[in-house]
């Protein structure tokens, strides 16, 4: 596969990524930032490393089996995805998109809240 190849796969991907929302937060997976790296094995096969927000997330098997499901469906591709918790999922990795999204459904900045409580650690 060429480099364009593999750019255009994973655009893709992402694409259906932002469809699978974490049903807890109601967040998509690339916005919320579980997402850490998608690596693009061949036309037919992809490999994400993704984390979850809490290690005792009830849904650690139930989201990799989303993520496989859908880009089976949409994309045809074979998926294997990796829950890793190292570095350790925080608000600051939401995208601004996602931040916007928690706000307007939540209420209040969760990246505004977690520095607040976090300055007080130091």
């Amino acid at each position: 596969m060429s480099v364009d190849d593999k750019e255009r796969l994973r655009s893709e991907v992402l694409r259906v990524l932002e469809t699978i929302a974490d049903p807890e937060i109601g967040i998509d997976v690339v916005n919320l930032g579980l997402i850490y790296d998608i690596q693009i094995l061949d036309n037919r096969s992809v490999k994400i490393k993704m984390t979850l927000t809490s290690a005792f997330c009830p849904l650690s098997t139930y989201l990799p089996l989303m993520i496989i499901d859908q880009l089976k469906e949409k994309l045809n591709l074979d998926a294997d995805v990796d829950i890793v918790y190292d570095p350790p999922w925080t608000p600051l990795r939401m995208t601004e998109k996602g931040r916007a999204l928690f706000k307007e459904r939540f209420g209040y900045d969760i990246v505004e809240l977690y520095k607040q409580t976090t300055e007080g650690q130091k």
